[in-house]
């Protein structure tokens, strides 16, 4: 029995050794799996450091996938349903924390439901979402710079973001948005030069990322459109038809020292009398002698639609319509309604679909058909119809 004890006493006496053992390897086992995890996050931190992109949001139809990290998402180049862009939901900084679906705005949610889900609004985006999800195939992955969103407007009382496209009521939409913003009190005393070069208006890329973010997610999301020959006439017209200090010099100069054969020195020192033809010419040229300009830059190019998912898509063609019916579906005042006041050369009659096709005269078939091509997804993301019959 003694002899049993002893042999008790020494088991004992070795799983007291063993138990210090025991509790060192697992101290050293945590230590090991936190070292890891720095590791591991120091990674992910340089990772995100060098994908600088801000994400696209969802539209509010799309089912949400989740994301562990809103800066490393990759943005789908389609729209098509299935594959919608998504975003975690992130702070704004300007509020100071995260933005709470307030009473006024569930109101201005139900309010704007039907111009979203109206036939027409409907019909408009399905069209656009089929064209680039086959220009852009869905497993191709893209994310929004800052340069795609700096033709967006913001309007924060009304919680509106607006794709500036020129020459498709952009002077009167940024006196609607100063009117909102409380800028003006009226739309009827902005000027031309108040409404483009003192609006007050802030860009979205004058945010930071969180704050880009946080606005596409919430806010209503509005582009117009033009006929796109209409719209490069229109261009034209204004430009180069009527005295410019500017387009002349910088444009006119470049375009008639280069399209046109014994231009006089007049010519080439004012940059006045472009033609419409050396105007196209200039804008066929893979080698343009001066860069593109905004004016006649194509919708696709200026505000991203295979990117961002646009709430509202109106069109110059039914201008006062939808404009109102936009402007009622946010709650804007009563009393505010669309201008429809021409205040830059007043005199001349606005650009019309007869006054494109006197223009377009002046060209051959070839010079039309690669206009055309040239903005051939414009029309087929907008559900324009050839403006001729002969081009394809």
């Amino acid at each position: 029995m003694i002899r049993n004890q002893s042999v008790g006493l020494q088991g004992s006496v070795r799983r007291m050794k063993l138990r210090p053992r025991l509790c060192w390897s697992l101290l050293l086992l945590g230590v090991g799996s936190l070292l890891l995890l720095v590791v591991l996050q120091h990674l992910t931190d340089s990772v995100q450091q060098q994908n600088p992109g801000v994400p696209v949001l969802k539209a509010p139809s799309w089912p949400e996938r989740k994301v562990t990290s809103w800066q490393t998402e990759d943005i789908p180049a389609g729209l098509s349903p299935g594959f919608p862009p998504v975003l975690h939901r992130c702070s704004d900084p300007l509020l100071g924390k995260k933005q709470p679906v307030t009473k006024r705005h569930k109101k201005l949610l139900l309010k704007s439901a039907p111009f979203g889900g109206s036939p027409e609004q409907q019909s408009r985006r399905r069209q656009l979402n089929h064209v680039c999800s086959g220009y852009q195939p869905v497993h191709r992955r893209r994310q929004v710079r800052l340069q795609q969103v700096s033709r967006l407007y913001v309007e924060d009382r009304f919680r509106l973001l607006y794709c500036e496209v020129p020459k498709a009521g952009c002077s009167n939409w940024k006196r609607v948005l100063m009117v909102l913003a409380g800028r003006a009190r009226s739309i009827q005393n902005i000027s031309h030069d108040a409404a483009h070069y003192s609006n007050q208006l802030r860009r979205l890329d004058s945010y930071d990322r969180a704050g880009i973010a946080e606005r596409l997610r919430t806010y209503t999301k509005v582009l117009f459109v033009r006929e796109p020959f209409e719209r490069l006439v229109a261009a034209f017209r204004d430009k180069f038809e009527s005295p410019n200090s500017y387009y002349h010099p910088v444009f006119g100069r470049a375009i008639i020292s280069r399209y046109r054969a014994n231009a006089t020195k007049s010519a080439l020192n004012t940059g006045a009398g472009v033609t419409f033809r050396e105007f196209i010419q200039y804008l066929l040229d893979a080698q343009r002698p001066v860069g593109m300009d905004t004016h006649w830059e194509r919708v696709g190019q200026l505000c991203s639609p295979c990117l961002i998912p646009y709430d509202f898509i109106g069109k110059v063609e039914s201008l006062q319509e939808d404009a109102d019916f936009l402007l009622r579906g946010i709650g804007a005042p009563q009393n505010l309604t669309f201008p429809d006041f021409k205040d830059r050369n007043p005199q001349a009659n606005r650009t019309s679909s007869r006054i494109m096709q006197d223009y377009f005269s002046q060209l051959n078939h070839t010079e039309r058909q690669k206009v055309f091509e040239f903005y051939y997804r414009d029309y087929l993301m907008f559900s324009y119809p050839k403006p001729f019959p002969d081009l394809h």
